[in-house]
């Protein structure tokens, strides 16, 4: 039998494990970068700090915890969120300069009744409104001027962005590209 010296072995054996690749990938850093978000939601009071994605995974528990705390607050419903709405939040942050910024959520998913609920209240709440398919989240960032954050989401071009400047915060989401 064919004897390897002990380096050798240990790649091999660490290749077997899975912990190795075969060969070195042409973007380590972007397989190691770790996305992070930190949220303070202004209705529950609580804060999340969170890496929810490894390079090109996302990371399942923190998907999890993103899920809960973007609940709606009225009912306490969770909803499977599209993490292209964390992605973008991520990248928004970064925009403006500001990548380990705490954001601001005024509201995340939203049941039907919470929504009808809003409707009643205000006439700018869209009754199919992609906050009920947890594919929108309205935020502020503190020191953030909210034209600057809306101008900031225009810039993406990756979905909607509607603008609320008596309420001091903006709309973003994952649909069509739009504004308002």
């Amino acid at each position: 039998m064919l004897q390897l010296p002990i380096v050798y072995q240990a790649v091999i054996a660490l290749f077997l494990l899975g912990w190795v690749s075969p060969a070195p990938s042409l973007d380590v850093r972007s397989e190691l970068q770790s996305y992070r978000l930190r949220l303070y939601h202004t209705h529950t009071n609580q804060r999340l700090d969170v890496i929810y994605r490894r390079g090109g995974e996302y990371v399942p528990a923190a998907i999890q915890e993103l899920e809960f705390f973007l609940r709606d607050h009225r009912t306490g419903a969770i909803h499977h969120f599209d993490p292209r709405l964390f992605d973008l939040l991520h990248d928004l942050a970064g925009n403006l300069g500001r990548s380990d910024t705490e954001i601001d959520v005024v509201c995340g998913y939203r049941t039907p009744w919470s929504n009808n609920f809003l409707r009643g209240r205000s006439r700018a709440v869209a009754k199919h409104s992609l906050h009920m398919q947890a594919m929108a989240i309205d935020i502020r960032i503190p020191g953030v001027d909210t034209s600057t954050l809306r101008d900031a989401a225009l810039s993406l071009h990756r979905g909607g962005v509607g603008y609320y400047a008596r309420e001091q915060f903006v709309h973003v989401d994952v649909g069509r590209v739009r504004r308002w």
